[in-house]
Order: structure tokens, then sequence, then C-alpha cells
């Protein structure tokens, strides 16, 4: 007896398997011993395994999008859209969301990358994603660390974003700027009849920053549309209200901008989400994409757990049982830190295919 390991452990150690398909990719990561090509190693990030194989999986599906938005498409004949415009003439719109802490990052250039370009349609940020991208045109940022005591920064004027330090004579350099604008925008509503929505005072800014590094300074030139509910909730949102004060009566009109929206989803012939974040922006693109009974791409990149029940953690699968995703789509959530893997996720997507997706157009 003793001479022989019990029946029961070798019976489950020893399980005999079942064969896998022959086409499942087997896990292999990169060999370095082929030299350093950063385009190799995120390629083999589809067979390295856990949120690598996301990331490579993400890639996979932003490059369909790319390729369905490169294919022309010509209108049918006289449709128009809610806004009056004729649909897009391309086969793919793709909607880019993010949350502010992004823009207050490095990964704001990726995203002007993106703006500047044209190579997205439709954006949707929070109040900070627009002020954060305008104050930056004023003033810099700073990199601190996330264990700075708050008590101390807030003694010296300081505040913190994560590991990003924000002086407050920003928001000051930043109320300078604004105020004339806001009184302009209100005469021009007294004076001309302009309805202001929050997207037409994005489109607005953008103009007025006047500054190649601005993401909405690109979007204005590109006519890109920035939908931003929210607006008001944040440094924008002070200036609006001590505005409201001194110079009362402005109106952003939230109705025309959720129709306008609404109708970039569909009017389209097929859509593609790109999600950093959650919260806010996320729900804002999924639920105008309810309207055409889903998305046909989707990627979310956040570090958000569904445990909670919040939209911010939810998975696609969620997305699908509401139809903001279609039931035959094949998203991808990447759990990460947008910061690590956008920048790499544009690399092998639109930077690396910017020939073909700026062929025709002119950027001043």
């Amino acid at each position: 007896m003793a001479d022989h390991a019990p029946s029961v452990a070798m019976e489950a150690v020893l399980k005999p398997s079942c064969d896998l398909p022959e086409d499942m990719p087997k896990i292999k990561g990169y060999d370095f011993n082929q030299g350093v090509d950063l385009h190799a190693v995120l390629k083999s990030y589809l067979t390295t395994g856990f949120q690598a194989s996301s990331l490579g999986l993400a890639i996979q599906e932003i490059n369909h999008m790319i390729e369905k938005r490169l294919e022309p498409v010509e209108a049918e004949g006289n449709e128009c859209n809610e806004s009056g415009e004729s649909p897009r003439n391309s086969g793919c719109t793709i909607f880019l969301g993010y949350t502010s802490n992004l823009i207050s990052s490095g990964v704001r250039e990726s995203i002007r990358y993106l703006a500047e370009h044209k190579m997205v349609d439709v954006i949707v940020t929070t109040a900070g994603g627009i002020e954060e991208d305008l104050i930056k045109c004023l003033a810099h940022t700073y990199l601190g660390d996330f264990s700075l005591p708050g008590k101390e920064l807030r003694l010296r004027g300081i505040n913190r974003i994560g590991n990003l330090l924000v002086p407050n004579d920003n928001y000051c350099k930043f109320e300078d700027w604004l105020m004339p604008i806001l009184d302009q925008m209100l005469l021009e509503q007294n004076t001309e009849g302009t309805r202001w929505t929050p997207s037409k005072m994005i489109h607005r800014l953008g103009k007025e920053i006047n500054n190649t590094e601005s993401v909405y300074y690109w979007a204005y030139k590109n006519n890109i549309p920035v939908f931003s509910p929210a607006l008001t909730d944040g440094s924008l949102g002070d200036m609006i209200y001590f505005h409201s004060y001194k110079n009362p009566g402005l109106v952003l009109d939230i109705v025309e901008d959720i129709r306008k929206l609404n109708s970039q989803a569909v009017f389209a012939k097929k859509t593609g989400m790109i999600i950093l974040g959650g919260g806010l922006v996320k729900h804002h693109i999924a639920n105008a994409n309810l309207m055409r009974n889903g998305a046909d791409y989707s990627v979310y990149v956040n570090t958000g757990q569904e445990f909670d029940g919040s939209d911010s953690g939810a998975r696609p699968d969620e997305a699908i049982s509401w139809g903001k995703i279609r039931t035959d789509a094949k998203p991808v959530k990447v759990y990460a830190d947008a910061s690590l893997v956008f920048p790499l996720i544009v690399a092998e997507t639109f930077a690396l295919h910017a020939d073909k997706l700026t062929a025709g157009k002119k950027t001043d």
C-alpha cells in the first residue's frame, strides 16, 4: 500500500484532458533575441495572455473600425440627419469618449493627434475634459506625487489630480481669458438670437484659444462635434456661475445637443465606440448608440469592476443587454489605466494607418 499513491489522488491529479480546437491560439510572448522591435512586441500581446491579450484584441477591434471607416459610402438620395446634414461619407463613424483626468495627463497629446488629423468623428467628454485642455494653453500642469498631503497643498494654493499638480493661479488665468468670451456670447444671444449649446460653446472656445496644442482648437478647425452634457460640472461651471451675477442671462440648450449627438449614431452606416474611463462619457456615447440598436465596434479602457452594479465598471456584455452594442459585435474591455495603454493603442492603430486616414485631408 505504501508503494503506491492513493488512487483517488492519482485520478484527481492525472485526470485526462479533452482535446482543444486545433486553431486555438497558443500562448507565446515576444523573444527579445530578435532584437528590440516595438511593433512586434505589441503584436505579441495577442498571445501573451491576461490584459496583454485584451489590449491586442482592442487594437484589432479599432483597426476594424478604421478599415470600415476608410470604405467610401455614397449618400442615399437626399437623406439628412436631424441637424439637416447629409450622413457622413464614411463606412464607420467613430465616437471617442474620455474623462477629464486624461486631458490633465499627457494622454492629451494622443487625443489631440486624433483631432488634429480628423481621425475620429465625434467626441464626448466632461467639463474638466474641456477646461483642462484650454488651461494648459495658458499655464502648465506639473508632475508631483500621489502622497503629497492635501492640507499642505491647499495652504499653498496647489490642486492635486492624482500625482499631477495644478497651481490655482491657472484657474485665475482661465477666468481672465474666459469672461470676455462669455460676455460676447451673451451679446450675440441677445442681439443676433444665437442659441448656445454646450457643443457650440466648445466649438467657440476652440476657435478663441487659437493654439495648435489644444484638442478643441483642432476639433474647431476640423468641425468635429464635441459634446459635454455636464459642462457646468467643473471650472467652466464656476465661471458661468460667477458670470451669471456679473452679466446674467446666458442660456445653454442641452436639448439641441442630445438631438445632434443621437443623430450622429442614428444616421451612421456603422459606428465604433472608443471609451477611456467611465461615468458620464461612457454612458452618453453608449446611449446614443442605443438609438441605432447598438454600436458595431466597441473598446472600453478602464479600471472599473462590475460588482457594484455601476455603469462605469460594467462589461460590454451588459451594454449588449440594453441594445447599446449589437448582439453580433465582438466588443473588448481592457482593464487598465488608459495612461499606460492608450498611447500604445494609438501607435498600433490610427498612427499606423495615418497615411490612409489623412489622404486627401489638409490641416493648417
